[in-house]
């Protein structure tokens, strides 16, 4: 099982070359194409009394400004790959959230990352991360802030017996058949038996697949829990987190769980999460 299709978001504001040399380097490892991917859209900001005039007006300055950065990206892109016929160039003018979401059909695996620091977080200019585990269809890799490579020989498994967690283990397969040790973690939940036997369970999956594998039960509370994987994961030497994103549509807005809101603020690890 491998990845052979990646596809990376890339920031129109951001540091484009080193999210690209990062993805670049994980297609490296699994002889996989790479799609890069950009998009913008406008975002009108219009005074009470302007005139459709210059409404108008506003939005042109705003595609314009969009579809330049499109191309300086574009070059990164060229100058980055060398124009290998392995990786190609889309990019477009609207929602990166949804158009990503759609354009998830034509890869294994989406990577994203932090837009880096002193740059807009506008969601009309960068990905909406929480959005787009919910919607993509497709296991997405959350960079970490500062794209250091992903270390294969250790990775560390968020394990809860749900939907998410049994698809992020498989999404995650790749990865964890790299691994010379993957740990799996679950959180006691006053079911220490069943939490154990859950645990066993995936353990022996991973071992039918060639897969070096251990378990441990975590006696911490639901706050705690990101905070104990981190430490677990700096203890195995793994920056590599597998782990459900939970999650659901509240009206217009995603609801997630604790241990979901947590990792997605967490940049100082890499987290592989699948809905």
């Amino acid at each position: 099982m491998s990845f052979n299709t990646i596809m990376v978001q890339l920031h129109l504001d951001g540091a484009a070359e080193s999210q690209l040399e990062f993805a670049y380097g994980i297609a490296h490892q699994f002889d996989a194409d790479l799609i890069a991917f950009a998009a913008a859209e406008t975002r009108m900001i219009v005074s009470a009394g302007d005139s459709g005039i210059v409404a108008a007006e506003a939005l042109r300055l705003q595609v314009e400004e969009i579809e330049a950065r499109l191309k300086v990206v574009e070059g990164v892109f060229h100058r980055v790959t060398a124009d290998s016929p392995r990786a190609s160039w889309r990019g477009y003018l609207g929602d990166p959230t949804r158009l990503l979401s759609l354009h998830a059909r034509a890869a294994d695996l989406i990577i994203v990352s932090s837009p880096g620091p002193g740059t807009t977080s506008d969601h009309n200019r960068t990905v909406d991360e929480g959005a787009l585990i919910l919607s993509a269809g497709r296991p997405i890799l959350l960079a970490s802030d500062d794209l250091a490579p992903v270390r294969h020989e250790s990775v560390v498994i968020a394990w809860k017996d749900t939907r998410e967690a049994r698809r992020a283990v498989v999404d995650a397969m790749p990865f964890l058949t790299r691994a010379q040790h993957v740990l799996v973690l679950t959180i006691d939940e006053d079911e220490e038996r069943a939490a154990r036997e859950s645990a066993d369970d995936v353990v022996l999956f991973l071992n039918k697949h060639g897969v070096k594998a251990r378990s441990e039960v975590m006696d911490v509370g639901r706050s705690q829990a990101c905070e104990a994987l981190a430490q677990a994961a700096g203890e195995v030497g793994a920056n590599l987190i597998v782990s459900g994103g939970y999650g659901h549509s509240r009206l217009r807005e995603w609801a997630f769980g604790g241990l979901t809101r947590s990792l997605l603020q967490t940049g100082s690890l890499h987290r592989l999460l699948s809905n």
